[in-house]
């Protein structure tokens, strides 16, 4: 889990959503209008109408990673649909880098595709007779980029996500794992400023879903794109967000830090959410070090105050005396002790 969220908005923000609304029905237009901007969802569903998306507003800034979730049915991804224009939203106004975008002409729309933004998606609808290097070269040759120059490109993107030596193998000769290894450098290779992904591991088995998030941290902290995920799934929020956004019925309950999300829930179907979720996961050190004591007996060992929890906690365990804990710039900032952890892990000592 990364550390750019923002907190302050002097930046503009990448992307920018307002009262944002997605209503299917035939009468969804005529329903918007009569409500004044209060969408009941009940009602709505008795006039014939399914609220997807009811009421977002808010900010993504430039490298941040928020991910969007909820249970099935939740509006996640028809969200994550209205902010790219493959879905039209119902009502309100789509800012992408201080571009309107709801209003935009198929031309202008494309041409924003092309250049600014990548997608992924849970199927990873590769080109069945193209091979590995044809399938990620084919989005830049659609774009107008000679054949050599787009084969040198595709080949970078095939070492960028440890593809090497399968550049000739065909889609049906890889494996789960490796086939949205393409479809994610695919995406890549057209160097998007903003990475939209909807659910691109749901479909992998537990332990290649797991090599995958590695795969994506590695990625995401060297090219530092600014990402909306789409997943139902809570750990893998926890393990790769910025923030989060919990939707249920359209509306986002919560947007917020993982570990705010976790320790001070917005709503009760949050707190439900959350409840299960060992802190361990989402704290980090720096929320249960103590001061610094000048002349301490302290361990060898440093660790950031970054660092989460459950990530070092053996490493403390294993250790008698005070470990220091640093900034970035390895100044010592507190120090964190055996029953620090211990409390934390078995104990309701966590801090909030």
């Amino acid at each position: 889990m990364s550390s750019k969220v923002k907190t302050s908005t002097s930046e503009n923000p990448v992307i920018r959503c307002e009262s944002v609304y997605k209503i299917f029905g035939d009468n969804a237009a005529s329903m918007m209008k009569s409500s004044g901007g209060d969408v009941d969802a009940a009602k709505f569903e008795a006039a014939g109408c399914i609220v997807g998306v009811n009421n977002a507003s808010f900010e993504v800034y430039s490298g941040e990673l928020l991910i969007i979730m909820g249970l099935s049915g939740s509006g996640k991804s028809t969200l994550l649909r209205c902010i790219s224009r493959l879905t039209k939203s119902t009502a309100g106004k789509i800012f992408i880098e201080g571009e309107e975008i709801t209003s935009l002409s198929n031309k202008k729309l494309i041409k924003l595709r092309r250049s600014k933004m990548g997608m992924v998606f849970q199927s990873f609808a590769l080109l069945p007779h193209k091979t590995v290097l044809e399938n990620i070269a084919f989005p830049l040759q659609v774009k107008g980029i000679s054949t050599d120059e787009s084969m040198q490109r595709a080949k970078e993107m095939i070492d960028l996500v440890s593809l090497t030596g399968r550049e000739n193998y065909f889609p049906r000769e890889l494996s789960g794992g490796q086939q949205q290894r393409v479809g994610i450098a695919r995406s890549l290779a057209i160097e998007p400023d903003i990475w939209f992904l909807d659910e691109p591991f749901s479909a992998l088995d537990p332990l290649i879903r797991k090599e995958m998030q590695d795969e994506f941290l590695r990625l995401q902290n060297s090219l530092n794109k600014t990402i909306l995920f789409v997943t139902h799934d809570f750990d893998e929020a926890l393990r790769l967000a910025d923030r989060i956004a919990i939707m249920k019925d359209g509306i986002i309950e919560q947007l917020d830090t993982p570990a705010n999300i976790v320790l001070n829930p917005a709503t009760e179907y949050v707190r439900k959410f959350t409840e299960e979720v060992p802190r361990e996961k989402v704290l980090k050190i720096e929320s249960i070090m103590d001061a610094y004591t000048e002349g301490a007996d302290m361990s060898d060992l440093r660790i950031s105050k970054d660092s989460i929890i459950g990530s070092v906690a053996e490493s403390v365990l294993n250790t008698n005396r005070p470990v220091a804990v640093v900034d970035e710039s390895d100044k010592i900032v507190g120090m964190i002790q055996r029953s620090n952890i211990i409390n934390t892990l078995f104990g309701n000592g966590h801090s909030e």
